[in-house]
């Protein structure tokens, strides 16, 4: 396989930002080499500067449900860019995609679009203070959160791919408001807020965890966390950045039956342009500016151009059909990859969530940010590079999740498990 365009790309990217590129887990350190220089995408692949085509199952980390470039999200983007790019004004857009949310997404009475997970986030827990007067949030080992400050403590992401250390350059007095537990263990949680519940304004949880691979809650952990917050007064916010539209057509909250005070969402609502909401109940939003007191802005906040490829992806995702199939390519993987790692005799855990999925390398059950961390992330380099050189695009660290999309075609995933079969033949 050449890669020779893209090896130059890389070098010359080297002397104008931090690692070559602008997000840190693309820069393919976690599994050695360099990184694949991108020419274009459409349906299930990706193609690159030097003529490669591969399998994609990053999906730009997510947002590419109904695929890259379907045809009605490229119409609509053109047809608001034609209208112009940015007003900073209102548009009817706002209120129709804001529409299509709260329909999936009961729970999210009135919302806020941003540009982002991050400010999506990081917003949502300053209303959460405001609402309730208290300063302390909790949040959960492995879950990432976006990385404003307070929010990177054992954070998931490319904080665990690169193992580094918490929160570098976050003041020490800002981050003693963080209170970090672990994931899946109501026992803990259920001890430090009947103790500390006066100073506690929020819980935030990915309630699939996606940025230390795909972990799942276990039976009572989110139940747990409702009960106990609703006894409180303090406020749950879930993270469906990532869980949002995936898990199932309402998210995390819907599948599991959970209903949080507030939602954080972004990736899939913008159809792959940058943006995110927060929203929940009526009288936490409306503490919001300039309804309320508690102050968040943004230029870009509602731009036409990424409200009218939600509205597009979203009217795609609401089609009566759409899950089923998306729930019949997804198992079909999973039953695929499961007997390639059982055939080859290579010990790995598969992790599903919708549309979301994980291989750890590791012979034991994945259940938190501990057990994720003891998986073998030499393995997975060498079976990432495996699977590269015969067409599969994963996400380049053992700590991310994959994705399947609307577009991924049954010739797809059995080219996918026929290449996982020979990869982890490599490996033994």
């Amino acid at each position: 396989m050449d890669l020779s365009q893209s090896k130059k790309l890389f070098q010359k990217a080297l002397s104008l930002m931090p690692g070559g590129v602008n997000s840190p887990v693309r820069a393919f350190r976690a599994v050695g080499g360099n990184p694949l220089f991108i020419k274009k995408a459409k349906g299930s692949k990706l193609y690159d500067v030097d003529g490669n085509t591969y399998i994609d199952y990053v999906l730009s980390w997510g947002p590419m449900i109904l695929g890259h470039a379907h045809p009605k999200v490229i119409q609509a983007i053109k047809v608001a860019a034609s209208n112009g790019t940015s007003y900073g004004a209102p548009t009817e857009l706002e209120i129709v995609l804001a529409q299509l949310i709260k329909k999936a997404f009961p729970s999210m009475e009135k919302m806020r679009m941003v540009n982002s997970g991050t400010e999506a986030t990081m917003s949502a827990i300053r209303v959460a203070r405001g609402f309730t007067r208290r300063d302390k949030i909790i949040k959960f080992e492995g879950c990432y959160h976006g990385h404003a400050d307070g929010l990177l403590a054992k954070a998931g992401s490319g904080v665990t791919t690169f193992g580094l250390p918490d929160s570098p350059g976050v003041p020490e007095d800002y981050a003693k408001n963080t209170i970090t537990l672990p994931f899946n263990d109501p026992k803990t949680f259920k001890e430090l807020i009947r103790k500390d519940y006066k100073e506690i304004a929020a819980v935030i949880v990915e309630p699939v965890v996606g940025n230390i691979g795909c972990v799942l809650p276990q039976q009572g952990f989110l139940e747990t966390l409702r009960e106990e917050t609703e006894r409180y007064g303090i406020v749950l916010i879930f993270d469906e950045v990532m869980t949002g539209f995936r898990v199932s057509y309402g998210g995390a909250q819907a599948y599991y039956k959970i209903k949080p005070d507030m939602t954080c969402l972004g990736k899939v609502i913008g159809g792959g342009l940058p943006v995110g909401a927060y929203g929940g109940k009526r009288d936490i939003i409306s503490m919001v500016a300039p309804e309320g007191p508690v102050y968040q802005a943004g230029t870009l906040s509602g731009n036409p151009i990424a409200m009218a490829a939600g509205i597009a992806t979203l009217k795609e995702l609401s089609n009566r059909e759409t899950y089923q199939r998306l729930e019949d390519t997804s198992k079909m993987l999973e039953e695929g990859l499961k007997e390639a790692s059982e055939r080859a005799k290579v010990k790995t855990r598969f992790y599903r969530a919708g549309t979301m999925f994980c291989t750890y390398f590791t012979d034991q059950e994945v259940t938190d940010y501990n057990t994720a961390k003891r998986a073998d992330t030499g393995l997975f380099a060498r079976f990432f590079k495996a699977m590269l050189s015969r067409g599969v695009y994963l996400a380049p660290s053992q700590f991310e999740a994959g994705f399947i999309s609307l577009a991924h075609s049954k010739t797809d995933i059995h080219r996918t498990v026929s290449a996982a079969y020979k990869s982890l033949l490599e490996l033994t």
